[in-house]
Order: C-alpha cells, then sequence, then structure tokens
C-alpha cells in the first residue's frame, strides 16, 4: 500500500504526480513507440532514474541506456506488436516489431519493468540515481554528478543470488 502525502494532476502535460515524501515524487505517465502501435501506461515512474554500461545496452541501443524505474503496475496497449528478447538469465527487452522502439527491459523474476527515459516525454526534476556496470563505462563521456555505482563483478552477485 502507498503512503500518498499529495496527488496532483498537471493539465499541461497529463502527468499526475503522487507525493509519497518529501524526497521524490512518483509519476503516472503514458508514451507510446514512433508509430503508435504500441502505447504504454505506467502507474508509477520513478523520477530517480539509473544508467546502464553494460555491452548489452550500449549494443541495444548505440549508447548506455538510461532508464526510469516503473515497478509491475505497468499497462501495454498493442502487445501482440511487442517483439521481446532475452537478454540475460535475468531480463528480456521489449521493442515495436513495427518501429523498433526500444520500450522496455524487464526483469523476469519481479516482473518490473525499467523503461527509457527518453520515452516520457514530460516529466519533471529527474535525477540520476545509480549506474549499472560502471566499470564498462566507455571513456568517450563522463558524468559530473556523483551516483551511487555497481560494477561488473557487483551486478552478477547481485543477480546470480535471485536466479
Amino acid at each position: 500500500m502507498l503512503n500518498i502525502r499529495a496527488i496532483y494532476y498537471n493539465s499541461i502535460n497529463e502527468s499526475l504526480y503522487v507525493y509519497q515524501s518529501r524526497s521524490h515524487p512518483i509519476y503516472h505517465s503514458e508514451t507510446n513507440c514512433l508509430c503508435g502501435a504500441v502505447k504504454i501506461i505506467a502507474e508509477e515512474v520513478n523520477p530517480k532514474f539509473t544508467v546502464c554500461h553494460c555491452r548489452s545496452c550500449r549494443t541495444w541501443g548505440g549508447s548506455s541506456f538510461f532508464a526510469v524505474k516503473c515497478g509491475t503496475r505497468v499497462k501495454i496497449e498493442g502487445e501482440d506488436k511487442v517483439k521481446m528478447y532475452e537478454s540475460s538469465s535475468w531480463a528480456s527487452r521489449g521493442f515495436c516489431a513495427e518501429c523498433g522502439t526500444h520500450l522496455f527491459y524487464k526483469f523476469k523474476a519481479s516482473g518490473e519493468y525499467n523503461i527509457p527515459v527518453g520515452l516520457f516525454q514530460n516529466l519533471k526534476g529527474l535525477e540520476m540515481d545509480m549506474q549499472y556496470f560502471s566499470d564498462m563505462r566507455p571513456s568517450y563521456y563522463c558524468f559530473t554528478n556523483t551516483t551511487k555505482e555497481m560494477t561488473t563483478a557487483e551486478v552478477m552477485a547481485y543477480f546470480s543470488a535471485k536466479v
């Protein structure tokens, strides 16, 4: 059960802001792929986003994967147009079979979704919180803000205990 402090609806960007605490809001947001065949409705979008530097993410999208955690309360319309790729023993990636838009990274054990930050055009107050596979981060860029980080060994140890 959520401990809700306040709810605010912004009619300009059609987002519902649910404040659980003073530290960060949880957003309700909707998005779709490039061609519109797939629509995603996420009830709980955490604005503290993560960045994954693993080889799979960089190969999948041409760069590191910036994602917001959306939990399990995600509805997908046009699910017949979603193609799945099992990219690891703990997660699968979903993309639109029509236009190729990268839609989500879904954890097998929990059913939780990580959705690309860029799909949600109107989120406010985003903050990078965690970098995964930080030892695989390419040398051609760096972030100036300080975040939590997990190396390849730390990520593998974490998921080997869960799989």
